[in-house]
């Protein structure tokens, strides 16, 4: 599976990169793609781009805020969590899919 995400907490710092790297760690391991988004304290990183969603599968928005750029994810199936739960629960974020 092809895999877009994007996290984003409240402060824009550590639960961001946390949430990106336990998504982006889990997916790997299960052998998909995964490319993870962050919109923190530093601005938007590692933007997805037009190509990237055309070839994804699934959007996953672990995000506490609202983010800029939200309407690209609408022709993708889309799971909308906490930041919490992508830190605590990746497996069961993506068994969703």
């Amino acid at each position: 599976m092809n895999i877009v995400a994007v996290t984003a907490c409240t402060t824009g710092i550590a639960h961001t990169y946390m949430a990106a790297e336990k998504l982006a760690e889990f997916a790997q391991s299960q052998g998909h793609e995964i490319k993870v988004e962050t919109q923190g304290a530093l601005g938007i990183e590692n933007e997805i781009t037009v190509e990237d969603i055309a070839a994804a599968d699934l959007a996953i928005l672990a995000i506490d805020v609202e983010i800029q750029g939200i309407e690209r994810f609408e022709p993708l199936k889309t799971i909308k969590v906490a930041v919490g739960e992508a830190i605590k629960d990746p497996e069961g974020i993506i068994a969703q899919a």
